[in-house]
């Protein structure tokens, strides 16, 4: 696997250069949320990586402002979106942290292995956040946590199956894939960690537990709230 333990690599190391170079106008540009666990992944990987960022913060509940923001920027109008040097946006938080991420530490070399980090990815965004996300959201944010009562049940018993498989799937391992921290271990961690926002109970999850431990002592981890 390239470069696991190193410093970060390819394009954010360049990335890091040019910053701090001064060879750019402008900075690296992040409109997010604090409390969005999919803002919170770019940030924790930018973490991990250095690379120093400005960040603009939208409302997760009145939209309105979206179209003049981001218009232009992200068609789905959401956070995150990044702003990158030279003015070329991304959206999506799994295809920033790839673009962040990919030739660092945090992708491995190995076909199969880049492979299996890109399918906890999309686990995460198509099982974990509908479920466990929204849960969350409606709960501990929407300001209106009585309009999901009626769908609680159906969010704790597909979230709770996707628990059980991610505590299965860590059985026996420290990381999802291979022996070191990858995205797919940032990208899951992002909405787990908080999942007791949603009135889910981690404490049947042993595995899960020691993995979200392991994911918050990496050096250069930072909270959610940072």
């Amino acid at each position: 696997m390239r470069g696991r333990g190193r410093h970060p690599a390819g394009r954010a190391a360049r990335v890091c250069r040019q910053l701090n170079r001064g060879d750019y106008a402008r900075g690296v540009l992040l409109y997010e949320n604090p409390d969005s666990g999919n803002c919170y992944k770019v940030r924790l990987l930018l973490a991990h990586l250095g690379i120093p960022y400005e960040r603009r913060t939208l409302d997760v509940i009145d939209r309105s402002n979206r179209p003049d923001v981001l218009g232009g920027l992200n068609p789905a109008l959401r956070v995150p979106t990044i702003v990158l040097d030279d003015g070329r946006a991304l959206g999506e938080s799994g295809a920033i942290i790839w673009y962040f991420g990919d030739g660092t530490r945090f992708v491995p070399d190995d076909s199969y292995l880049r492979a299996q980090v890109l399918q906890w990815m999309f686990f995460e965004q198509y099982e974990l956040e509908p479920n466990i996300a929204v849960a969350r959201f409606w709960l501990a944010y929407s300001g209106r946590p009585e309009q999901a009562r009626d769908r609680l049940g159906e969010w704790h018993r597909n979230g709770n199956r996707v628990l059980a498989a991610l505590d299965a799937h860590l059985e026996g391992r420290d990381w999802l894939v291979g022996d070191g921290m990858t995205l797919a271990d940032i990208a899951v961690y992002g909405y787990t960690h908080a999942a007791e926002e949603g009135e889910f109970d981690l404490e049947p999850y042993a595995n899960v537990r020691a993995w979200l431990d392991r994911v918050a002592a990496q050096p250069g981890h930072v909270p959610i709230n940072a």
